[in-house]
């Protein structure tokens, strides 16, 4: 079976945990958490990042620090993982859902207009497949209307929006290490502040509503209880697995890219034939080779695709549904149809794509492919 995902191990990712284990700092914010802080910091030039157990920490650590109350309202795409809804939902949000561009699942600007109202507090965008939503646009709306900007950047690392990494543009931004992800730490997640007046907030929310933090740092004679928060700071394991990962980056994202150019490379005539829609990446987006996928030209094709190639061996497998049809929110939902994100809801497919993939193996994937819409 050719694996839709198989996490790759460098070797240091271990020797990191084993230092961490023999030096007895098991618990978070110990020299390898400062070292993944440091790395994004320098790399990117955050303005304050903090580690987190997973990316659905960190946007619920971005309801905190933004104050999100309940009768809020929160415009974020329907075509979404569910973390980035929960996370607003959870402080009694309510949820808007807005449509996803037609040539790509990002979100939609001109349906974002359409939901914006007096009590619209905060818009989250979502880099789909790491591809940079159009973030001009974006933030000239949250600026006209006053109007706090998250980024759910879960899949974006080393993406960059005109040069400007992404992440850097909100009032905070998410990212995620989930084994999935390009790099990994099995679980994980990172926030990050772009605001400096919310920083020492954020750092609080993050050890549980405590001034923790400051204490160890010599800043204040004690710590007690003086705000909200949560049990949000991974453990010193996760984060020196990580920083394992970091320090290869640069192998990491060769090698992905790679991969994505041979698949695009091998099915553009099928694509240019009309069989499907190949990735679409704006102009002025970066690829990270996060995701490969394709957009079938209809739901019962990618049901009868999708169960070609599982015959084939070949682990390919859809993503999103529509968050407003959810079981869970269909009653909620103010009834709008967003007809772009149902279709990449019943048509994309993601292929395989991860470093123990093998040249041969994708231009099997692709023959398979061609196999099938040529029958």
């Amino acid at each position: 079976m050719i694996r839709f995902n198989k996490p790759y191990l460098f070797g240091q990712e271990l020797e990191n945990v084993k230092r961490a284990v023999i030096e007895g700092r098991l618990a978070g914010n110990g020299d390898f958490t400062k070292a993944c802080h440091s790395y994004f910091q320098d790399r990117y030039g955050f303005e304050k990042v903090l580690l987190t157990t997973s990316c659905t920490d960190a946007l619920e650590m971005c309801a905190l620090l933004l104050d999100i109350k309940e009768g809020d309202e929160v415009i974020m795409p329907s075509y979404t993982f569910v973390s980035t809804a929960n996370a607003f939902a959870l402080r009694g949000a309510k949820i808007v859902f807005a449509d996803s561009n037609s040539e790509h699942p990002n979100i939609s600007i001109e349906s974002i207009k359409e939901c914006i109202t007096k009590r619209t507090k905060t818009i989250v965008a979502v880099h789909y497949g790491g591809a940079a939503c159009d973030m001009d646009a974006l933030s000239e709306l949250c600026n006209n209307h006053k109007i706090s900007l998250v980024e759910d950047a879960a899949q974006a690392i080393e993406s960059l929006y005109n040069g400007k990494p992404l992440g850097s543009f909100g009032d905070c931004a998410t990212f995620s290490f989930h084994e999935t992800k390009n790099v990994v730490s099995g679980e994980g997640g990172l926030l990050v502040v772009n605001n400096e007046c919310s920083a020492a907030r954020a750092e609080i929310i993050w050890e549980k509503g405590t001034n923790r933090t400051a204490f160890f740092r010599g800043e204040i004679d004690k710590y007690g209880w003086v705000d909200l928060g949560s049990s949000f700071l991974p453990s010193e394991l996760i984060a020196a697995y990580l920083y394992g990962q970091l320090e290869n980056l640069e192998a990491i994202q060769e090698g992905r890219l790679i991969r994505w150019n041979r698949y695009y490379e091998n099915l553009t005539e099928l694509a240019f034939a009309g069989s499907f829609e190949l990735p679409m990446l704006p102009t002025y987006a970066t690829n990270n080779a996060h995701i490969f996928y394709i957009v079938c030209n209809s739901a019962t094709d990618r049901i009868e695709l999708i169960e070609f190639l599982k015959n084939k061996g070949i682990g390919a497998v859809f993503h999103y549904l529509s968050l407003h049809k959810s079981a869970f929110f269909e009653g909620k939902h103010d009834g709008r149809d967003l007809p772009n994100a149902d279709r990449f809801s019943e048509c994309l497919v993601r292929l395989p794509l991860h470093l123990h993939l093998k040249t041969q193996e994708i231009d099997f994937i692709c023959q398979c492919l061609t196999d099938f819409y040529n029958k």
